[in-house]
């Protein structure tokens, strides 16, 4: 009896179970193999917007409330069609943001020569920037504005300045009480210590572009405005030193309205000023005018038990010495206060 044989290719035949498992394996393989080129493979790189701005105005300079309003436009260049920087960005530092009006130049990106993107944006509104006051009145201000993007970290857009003046302003600019010095553009990757409860990720940087427009108080005018009374008040207290000794209720009535004087005069210079916690430079030269003033009373009482011993021609020598005394260390501090202001 003969029996057929099997084709000898039915033997290498598997099983499904067999096959999905292999197919599986290959599977896993290419994945693996996928992988590996993906970190082999450079990081996209991220989009470039070229950026830059005009200040038009700044009007309400506040100092107690560390607010000013900024009337600019800002434009943006970019490649990537797929996204707009002009609509996506974010300002960081915005004060009343209700209050802020964005107009938009186009109703559409503009295509330049060159291919790139261009868009315009007016921004009318008050921006937030805590001012230091400790050199006050000779301070300088940095009246900020910073944006980024709100959709898109450093690793998918970076800001670049628009060119090597990426920064203007407008020749119409003024700005009551303060001279405007040149304005920058800075960009920095801003990394902030939080994930904003995003798990796919640790720490996230984005672009930062920071516009700043320092301005300073005239040295002059405020040095007669502010400086001028006060120590025309600490001279006018000085003279009592240069009163005959035996008047002494009229050399002491000379000191208490000097110094009733300066308590006057330092509050209402202070109150156009914000609470701070720290002695502004004003504040530490109405310090030393009241220890002047007070110095000259204490003078003039132990000066007065001199005359009252008949002594007056010495009562009234110690008077000449005290007043050079006191009017060089008066000077003294002032004259060090002022370089420690600007060191």
């Amino acid at each position: 009896m003969l029996v057929a044989a099997a084709p000898a290719h039915a033997q290498d035949e598997l099983s499904p179970a067999e096959t999905a498992k292999a197919k599986q394996a290959e599977e896993a393989a290419k994945a693996e193999e996928a992988a590996k080129a993906e970190e082999k493979a450079p990081a996209p790189k991220p989009d470039v917007v070229r950026i830059g701005a005009l200040i038009n105005d700044i009007q309400q300079l506040d100092l107690q409330s560390h607010s000013y309003n900024v009337d600019m436009y800002i434009w943006f260049k970019w490649k990537n069609p797929e996204i707009d920087p002009a609509s996506s960005f974010e300002f960081l530092n915005a004060f009343e943001l209700w209050g802020h009006i964005l107009t938009t130049t186009y109703s559409e990106p503009q295509v330049l020569p060159d291919g790139s993107l261009y868009q315009v944006i007016r921004n009318q509104g008050k921006f937030n920037a805590k001012l230091p006051l400790e050199d006050y009145p000779y301070d300088t201000q940095d009246l900020q504005v910073a944006l980024e993007d709100a959709n898109a970290d450093s690793r998918q857009l970076v800001f670049v300045p628009d060119g090597p003046d990426p920064v203007a302003i407008s020749q119409d600019l003024v700005i009551p009480g303060y001279e405007i010095d040149e304005p920058t553009l800075t960009i920095s990757d801003n990394r902030y210590d939080t994930n904003f409860g995003d798990p796919r990720f640790d720490r996230v940087t984005y672009s930062r572009a920071v516009f700043d427009l320092p301005v300073t108080r005239p040295e002059g005018t405020y040095s007669l405005k502010l400086m001028l009374p006060l120590l025309l008040v600490a001279l006018t207290a000085s003279l009592a030193l240069l009163v005959h000794p035996r008047y002494v209720e009229g050399r002491i009535g000379i000191g208490i309205t000097a110094l009733l004087t300066l308590v006057a005069l330092q509050i209402t210079s202070n109150s156009s000023l914000p609470e701070v916690d720290y002695l502004i430079l004003l504040d530490k030269i109405y310090i030393a005018s009241y220890a002047f003033v007070v110095l000259t009373m204490v003078l003039i009482v132990r000066n007065s038990w001199v005359d009252a011993e008949g002594d007056w021609i010495k009562a009234k020598a110690l008077d000449r010495k005290s007043l050079l005394w006191l009017m060089v260390a008066y000077v003294l501090v002032i004259v060090l206060l002022f370089i420690q202001s600007l060191a």
